[in-house]
Formats: C-alpha cells, sequence, structure tokens
C-alpha cells in the first residue's frame, strides 16, 4: 500500500505561481512514477483525467503535456518522499482540481499519460486561476 497526502494549491492571478506537494508513505520503494492530472469540472469526472507532469520516481527522468511544457516543473524532493509540481505563468485554462498519482508497474513513458495505469491517488486540490 502506498498512501499519498497533497498539500498547496489556491486562488492566483493569471501569470501568478502555484506550488503542489505529495507526500508519499508506506511501501514508497515499490513506487515507479509519480504522475500530476487534472480534472477541471465535475462534468468531466467521468471522463479519463488530463495528464500533466510525471517524474520517474528513481532516476529523475520528466515528462510534461505540451499545454504546461515550460511553464510547470516536477521534481522530487529524495529527503522525503515528496514530489512538487512548480507551476509558473498560470493561465485560467489551468483551473482544474489537481491530483497526484503513483504507478508501481514500469510501463514509462508508453502509458505513463494515461491515468488508468496509475495505482495509488491523491485526494485532490482546487487550483483556480482567475482575476
Amino acid at each position: 500500500q502506498v498512501q499519498l497526502a497533497q498539500s498547496g494549491g489556491g486562488l492566483v492571478q493569471p501569470g501568478g505561481s502555484l506550488r503542489l506537494s505529495c507526500a508519499a508513505s508506506g511501501r514508497t520503494f515499490s513506487i515507479h512514477t509519480m504522475g500530476w492530472f487534472r480534472q477541471a469540472s465535475a462534468a468531466a469526472s467521468g471522463l479519463e483525467r488530463e495528464f500533466v507532469a510525471a517524474i520517474k520516481w528513481n532516476g529523475g527522468s520528466t515528462l510534461y503535456s505540451a499545454s504546461v511544457q515550460d511553464r510547470f516543473t516536477v521534481s522530487r524532493d529524495n529527503t522525503n518522499d515528496t514530489v512538487v509540481l512548480q507551476m509558473n505563468n498560470l493561465k485560467p485554462e489551468d483551473t482544474a482540481v489537481y491530483y497526484c498519482a503513483a504507478e508501481l508497474n514500469p510501463t514509462w513513458p508508453k502509458q505513463t499519460q494515461r491515468s488508468v495505469v496509475y495505482d495509488y491517488w491523491g485526494q485532490g486540490t482546487q487550483v483556480t486561476v482567475s482575476s
């Protein structure tokens, strides 16, 4: 079992920055990939969550969606098993509930952007970009 606890998020004006954290606990040695996904509205709850970014738990390779490339940065703090998503130059279309997720199987990179391959999920945190 892996537990994921998210923190961060909130309300920010367009062009601003926010930082999301995801602390992993439990059998963290079994994690292969950590991903970040988002869901823009309740109406989209039946659809697959949108991939944002991912990082290999060991080695640090990263992957980003085209919509956040060059604005978001995903990193891992090895000292406390935490993954951070630094979001800069935020836009209104970034507004969503953001989720972190842990994948145990090595599907990198072909399946990394698919939410269905992830085994454990954080509780979600709201990010709102509005003036």
